[in-house]
């Protein structure tokens, strides 16, 4: 199989941890980092999150190449190792070896890209939607497949399920937009699940084109906290 080889800086970065490692690593690695080396997007990122290390501790990850670690300041970049974060069940199953070139120690191990959009539901930044958009334009998205993941493995064990709801089908809608799918018979569209007098957690808000239809580049989700 052919080896990935890592852009600048994390080529160096990754190479200088592997020769500080004695024992194998793997790092089960998700975010920005992901999405430009394993995924092609275009965005930058000077961190690498990660949500588990095997083979090695968390500490002695973070003083290689945390931040603030040797290698944080050689490199601009770091390792931010996560250790709170809403992610599906069963991700470990599903996670993709990167076959990096040039590594004897470290395995990076990236998220499959559904459990990545899952991953970033409950933060929703502009830049977590801008990142979601960017996947379903690449490589695509199986929103019928992100339903059916959100609802067996992440829903559970979410502290707010019902903000998590309806972000995700806000992203859904953005999603076949971009796409230019029909939605599927069993999703009602996320803005008829506002109804009078109900509590508002989420809202979209248009651009001023005399339109009734939201357009992706003039429409945001917004959570009300």
């Amino acid at each position: 199989m052919r080896r990935k080889v890592l852009h600048e800086p994390w080529r160096a970065f990754f190479e200088a941890l592997d020769q500080e490692l004695s024992t194998p690593c793997d790092l089960h690695c998700f975010g920005g980092f992901v999405l430009t080396e394993h995924y092609g997007v275009t965005r930058s990122t000077i961190d690498v999150d990660v949500i588990d290390v095997r083979g090695a501790t968390v500490a002695e990850i973070a003083r290689l190449a945390g931040r603030g670690s040797a290698l944080h300041g050689r490199h601009r970049a770091y390792i931010d190792v996560v250790t709170v974060a809403d992610v599906p069940d069963d991700y470990e199953s599903r996670l993709i070896d990167m076959h990096v070139e040039g590594l004897a120690q470290v395995k990076l191990l990236a998220f499959e890209r559904h459990d990545l959009v899952l991953a970033k539901l409950a933060r929703n930044t502009d830049r977590d939607r801008e990142d979601v958009l960017a996947l379903a334009r690449g490589p695509g998205l199986d929103t019928d497949l992100l339903r059916s993941r959100y609802g067996d493995e992440l829903r559970p064990t979410l502290g707010r399920p019902d903000r998590e709801d309806l972000t995700l089908e806000l992203w859904i809608e953005m999603i076949l937009e971009i796409t230019g799918e029909a939605p599927t018979s069993s999703a009602a569209p996320a803005t008829r699940r506002l109804r009078r007098g109900d509590q508002p957690v989420a809202k979209f808000v248009p651009d001023t084109q005399p339109s009734s239809s939201l357009t992706v580049s003039g429409a945001r989700a917004l959570l009300l906290m």
